[in-house]
């Protein structure tokens, strides 16, 4: 299983305990808002409809999203005028981090990102300084459910994927961004269950530290991800199972 998926995994388990609903919804609306400017309808708009997938699946309340689509269409006059603006910078011990964010005022932003970095021991970088380590690239979650793995490779393969790694409850299907519609199409074609289907920045090497130098990096992290002009964070901090074990 990959540290991506680890990762992810871990915010799920968490998120089913302590998420701050009200900020999750306010985080998709923003994103729906943005993508929604590329057109309304998620039948001809592939990243709108990634999001709002991604926001039912979180029990986000039908009026909020279709609210934030009209907003972003230019429908609603009172949306505010937001951009996407990406911050490069350093967790403890040299981690990279890779911060997409969704802002209508970005010097609230980047205050509130250097505050959250240097209390947590990292810092901002120069734009550039880490994005050469990581490649965009689609990302599928599949649910095994007693599925042929060489089956579902062939499938992925076939369809356009690079790659699929393999854990014991699901398969990780790694595709070019361009061609993540199609591959996720075949699987629901074959009526797969899919958890997660995504564009994604994907390191290119990862670094491994001791659990509790793992968990300072996750833990700000964490912090990061709540600041509420925060989509995502991406990072090559690889967590083992050592570090998972410390979490108990």
């Amino acid at each position: 299983m990959s540290g991506h998926s680890k990762w992810a995994t871990i915010k799920r388990k968490k998120g089913a305990a302590d998420a701050k609903r009200g900020q999750v919804f306010t985080k998709f609306a923003r994103e729906i808002q943005l993508a929604a400017r590329e057109g309304p309808d998620p039948n001809f708009n592939f990243r709108l409809r990634l999001i709002i997938d991604k926001a039912k699946a979180e029990n986000m309340p039908k009026d909020n999203i279709d609210r934030a689509i009209r907003r972003g269409a230019g429908l609603d006059s009172d949306g505010a005028q937001l951009e996407e603006v990406t911050y490069e910078g350093y967790g403890p011990h040299g981690v990279a981090l890779y911060i997409q964010t969704v802002t209508d005022n970005k010097n609230r932003t980047v205050s509130e990102l250097r505050r959250a970095l240097t209390r947590g021991g990292g810092s901002l970088g120069e734009s550039g300084s880490v994005g050469w380590l990581f490649d965009s690239k689609g990302y599928i979650a599949l649910a095994m459910e007693g599925h042929n793995q060489d089956k579902v490779f062939a499938l992925a393969l076939d369809a356009g994927a690079d790659d699929v790694q393999f854990s014991e409850e699901s398969a990780e299907v790694y595709t070019e961004p361009a061609d993540l519609q199609k591959v996720r199409q075949v699987f629901q074609d074959a009526r797969y269950k899919l958890e997660s289907a995504e564009v994604t920045m994907l390191p290119k090497t990862y670094v491994s530290l001791a659990p509790a130098d793992t968990l300072q990096v996750m833990s700000l992290i964490e912090n990061l991800e709540e600041i509420d002009d925060v989509a995502k964070v991406y990072s090559n901090l690889e967590i083992t199972d050592e570090a998972l074990e410390a979490m108990g």
